[in-house]
């Protein structure tokens, strides 16, 4: 359910059962992914070319300091330069992320990917003088300089005001050089939390009523969390945690150390804090993350009347949290790929006639990877920082309603990708994730309406109703839950307290009661999930997701609602890419995400789902 080139984010939909192939796409390579990456590098020897290449350039780089302030031509001269190694740069760090995503146990492609970091790192040492210059040369030269190159104007102005706008948490050359350098070991807590879980730690065979067998990795949880026999769930929630509480100090010690380093990095930049410093990149006003949480916790009491009626409807005694996946209504439909991309190009069709020629090209082709297999990555992400080449997509599909979600998901980010290259030069195309995560939760909202509206029984409704239901839960309540924690561990960092993963732990329980309401048992054992979260590795991400599927919604019924002006003024927000700063860039579309409406028009739209529910069961 992502999008990042220098880490990718990893939804949680995994489950097996595909047969056939993407439509329109060759065999397979001998590795087992479906995706072709000869569009990046013909093989590990151009890679390694590619690498090198880089690797020579950075140099060059480094030897433009001092040389911006002599005229607007010397200042093009090396951004252009520079510009060019980072494109270089980025097809280096995909192709070694996306290799060594096709099998975590291939120690050869880790390796590589561990390159790619390490190179990224010295890129950013290599440049790392380019922001203290510009805001040497202040504001009154560098916008004479925008004025005299339109070329300048076109392509680096936004970035060049945005490094003004930064100036009191910029470093001198020497601090920035420094801080550059501490990237790769600062990203070791990421490195290690992946690499434990995926190849490691030692996963639990669980034989459930039926006489199945489930080993219970991270993919193969979600396959069997929502199992019909109530025992079965308990006995994989006690399982599957219980493996990550036995590794619940080192986890919780490992993730103190990012937190450490979080606060470092901010403290270094003069930030009052771990929060305003992740946020402050793109320019989001602190007042966004926090209002968020607070309307979501207003709106708790809609949470809780849906968990009485997901008791109501599973016809249990009470309500835990083991229960929580289980769908209302089970629907036995099942969705091939080529059934995937069929109803997902009619779902879309409101987004008109360029959007669907254009998502029906890259559908077709080999950019995907969408099967589970043994060492594969789990989840599921889009990287599309390659300006010069299409996106690539893994996932982990399955054939359910689930798995047909998450291809409309991701192709939604693709399609955002394809928007912003045929509308911004390459140095205004890196959209952040506030805005990237708008195109896919409308892409699931249309889905959803879509299916809808062409439900043949009651049941097929309430079964597509109580899935809106469970994506807004997922993605709007469970992940300002997983935002409100990441705020207060870092607030431990911050005040001095002791982090450990017990202490986490604790924390996570809280929130997981509170949110999930006092009628709802939730064990001591699952305050351990938050070690469960790979987002929490990227700071203060996770918020993101509740904020676009709010925005996606109040789009997607713009669009449903609306005529022409109401498409292209959506699509304008996508083709806009990283060409403003992503709250100012919904503003001009009529969306203030520092406002309570923005999120109480979601929590709203929960409680008018609930009421057709309702209404359907008389």
């Amino acid at each position: 359910m992502g999008l990042a080139a220098s880490l990718p984010a990893a939804g949680l939909i995994a489950t097996p059962g595909f047969a056939a192939a993407a439509a329109g796409s060759a065999a397979p390579p001998a590795s087992g992914a479906a995706w072709d990456l000869t569009d990046l590098f013909a093989d590990t020897a151009a890679w390694e070319a590619g690498r090198k290449a880089v690797t020579d350039a950075l140099p060059r780089l480094a030897g433009y300091k001092g040389t911006l302030g002599e005229s607007a031509v010397a200042m093009l001269r090396a951004l252009d330069d520079i510009s060019a190694v980072t494109l270089k740069l980025i097809r280096v760090y995909i192709y070694a992320s996306l290799k060594a995503d096709e099998d975590l146990r291939i120690s050869a492609n880790q390796e590589r990917d561990a390159q790619a970091t390490d190179l990224y790192a010295a890129f950013q040492q290599a440049v790392a003088w380019q922001a203290p210059e510009v805001l040497a040369l202040g504001r009154d030269k560098v916008e004479s300089f925008i004025a005299a190159s339109p070329d300048l104007a076109r392509r680096f102005a936004f970035s060049l005001r945005d490094t003004l706008r930064q100036g009191e948490h910029t470093l001198s050359p020497e601090g920035e050089d420094l801080l550059a350098a501490a990237s790769s070991p600062l990203s070791g807590p990421a490195t290690t939390r992946g690499q434990l879980v995926s190849s490691d730690l030692s996963w639990p065979t669980v034989t459930l009523s039926d006489g199945r067998k489930q080993r219970l990795d991270e993919q193969g949880y979600t396959l069997v969390r929502d199992a019909p026999a109530r025992a079965d769930r308990k006995l994989v929630f006690d399982t599957f945690w219980g493996a990550y509480k036995g590794f619940e100090n080192t986890l919780g010690a490992n993730y103190a150390a990012l937190l450490k380093g979080d606060l470092f990095e901010a403290r270094a930049r003069k930030y009052p804090g771990c929060l305003a410093a992740a946020i402050d990149r793109n320019a989001v006003p602190e007042g966004v993350y926090r209002t968020l949480v607070a309307e979501v916790n207003a709106g708790l009491p809609q949470l809780h009347r849906y968990f009485r009626l997901r008791q109501r409807m599973l016809k249990l005694p009470d309500l835990r949290y083991y229960d929580v996946y289980v769908p209302l209504v089970s629907l036995d439909r099942k969705y091939s790929l080529t059934d995937m991309r069929t109803i997902t190009l009619e779902a879309l069709k409101p987004l008109g006639p360029e959007y669907q020629a254009m998502l029906a090209k890259a559908t077709s082709a080999r950019w995907m990877d969408p099967l589970p297999r043994p060492g594969k990555r789990s989840g599921a992400y889009m990287s599309g920082d390659a300006y010069d080449v299409h996106p690539y997509l893994l996932l982990n599909l399955g054939e359910d309603y689930s798995g047909l979600s998450t291809y409309a998901h991701e192709w939604g980010h693709a399609m955002h990708t394809l928007l912003v290259h045929t509308a911004q030069p390459f140095e205004l195309a890196d959209y952040p994730i506030f805005t990237a995560e708008i195109a896919s939760t409308c892409n699931e909202m249309l889905l959803g309406e879509y299916l809808l509206s062409r439900a043949k029984s009651r049941d097929e409704q309430i079964f597509l109703l109580g899935m809106q239901l469970d994506r807004i839960r997922g993605t709007f309540f469970r992940q300002t839950l997983l935002a409100e924690f990441e705020l207060k561990a870092h607030e431990l960092a911050e005040t001095g307290e002791g982090l450990s993963g017990e202490a986490f732990s604790r924390v996570y329980l809280d929130l997981l009661r509170r949110y999930h309401g006092p009628d709802f048992v939730v064990d001591d054992l699952y305050g351990v999930e938050w070690a469960y979260i790979p987002h929490f590795f990227n700071a203060f991400y996770v918020y993101q997701y509740a904020t676009s599927i709010a925005a996606g919604t109040w789009f997607g019924r713009r669009v449903l609602d609306g005529g022409k002006a109401e498409r292209e003024g959506y699509l304008d927000v996508l083709r806009a890419g990283g060409s403003d700063h992503p709250t100012e860039i919904l503003k001009r579309a009529g969306l203030d995400m520092t406002a309570p409406t923005a999120y109480q028009g979601l929590v709203a739209e929960f409680g008018r789902i609930l009421d057709r529910i309702e209404a359907l069961l008389g």
